[in-house]
C-alpha cells in the first residue's frame, strides 16, 4: 500500500470520506498554489465539511417529499401582485422558523399558494431546516390510519420533529369528525413548538363549513394564526390563464 493509499485509508476511518476521496487533488492544488501547511489542513477541512452539507441537503430535500419542482425564481410576480417579492425575501432569513411562527397563504385555487409554499420549503432545506410536505387530505388519511392502529401519539410525535411542516390546500374536502380530531392534535402539539406553512381556499371565517363544527374550528384557527403571517393572494388562476392562452 502506497503512502496515499494509506492515508486515504486512515481518513475513511475517521468518517473523512470526502476528504479521502479528493486527496489526490487537492493535494495537487496545494502544490500548485505552494499552499502552507495550515492553508493545505483547512482545505481538507473545508472539503469535507462541504461535501457533508451537500450530503445533507440532498437527503433533507427528499425527506420533504415536495411534490413538484417549484422554485421563487420561477414564480411569476408580475400576474400575482397581491403579494411582492420583497414580501416573500424578508422571510428567507427564516426568523419566523427560528421564533417559531406560522406562514398562512389564503386564497383561490391557481393563485401560486403552493408554489410559494413549496419554493419557500426548498430554501429552507437549503439553509439546513428540515421540512416536510404534506398535501392536507394525505396529512388526514396518514392521521386517520395511525389513529386506528393506536399509534397517533407516536406518528404527531415523529411529525414534530420537523421544523417546518407544510400543510397544502387545507378547507377544498370536508373533515370528519375524527379528522378533525387528529388534526387538531398536530396542530396543538406543534404549537409555539415547531413552524407550519399553510395554504388554503377560504378564509377563517369560514373555516367552520369545512370542519363541521365551530367548536373544533375555532381551537385549530387560534393555534394557526398566533404568531402567524398571513398573506391574502387574489387574482384570476395563473393556471387557467395559462390554459386560455395556449
Amino acid at each position: 500500500m502506497s503512502q496515499l493509499e494509506q492515508t486515504e485509508a486512515r481518513y475513511r476511518s475517521l468518517r473523512l470520506s470526502a476528504a479521502a476521496d479528493e486527496l489526490t487533488n487537492l493535494l495537487a492544488e496545494a502544490e500548485a498554489n505552494e499552499m502552507s501547511y495550515l492553508s493545505f489542513a483547512d482545505r481538507l477541512a473545508e472539503h469535507e465539511l462541504t461535501q457533508r452539507q451537500d450530503k445533507r441537503i440532498r437527503r433533507n430535500r427528499k425527506m420533504a417529499a415536495f411534490p413538484a419542482e417549484k422554485r421563487l425564481e420561477g414564480f411569476d410576480y408580475r400576474h400575482q401582485t397581491t403579494i411582492t417579492k420583497r414580501q416573500v425575501n424578508a422571510l428567507l432569513d427564516f426568523q419566523f422558523i427560528d421564533e417559531r411562527n406560522n406562514l398562512v397563504f389564503i386564497g383561490p385555487p391557481g393563485v401560486g399558494k403552493t408554489h410559494l409554499a413549496i419554493g419557500i420549503g426548498h430554501k429552507a432545506v437549503e439553509a439546513g431546516y428540515r421540512v416536510l410536505f404534506r398535501n392536507a387530505l394525505d396529512l388526514v388519511e396518514e392521521l386517520e390510519l395511525a389513529e386506528m392502529k393506536g399509534e397517533l401519539k407516536k406518528r404527531v410525535s415523529q411529525l414534530a420533529k420537523y421544523d417546518l411542516l407544510i400543510i397544502d390546500e387545507l378547507g377544498y374536502l370536508p373533515m370528519t369528525r375524527q379528522a378533525r380530531y387528529n388534526l387538531f392534535q398536530l396542530i396543538n402539539s406543534l404549537y409555539e413548538y415547531r413552524s407550519i406553512i399553510l395554504t388554503t381556499n377560504k378564509d377563517f371565517t369560514s373555516w367552520g363549513e369545512f370542519f363541521h363544527d365551530d367548536n373544533v374550528a375555532v381551537p385549530i384557527i387560534d393555534r394557526v394564526i398566533h404568531h402567524s403571517h398571513i398573506f391574502m393572494l387574489g387574482g384570476e388562476s395563473y393556471r387557467l390563464k395559462q390554459k386560455t392562452t395556449s
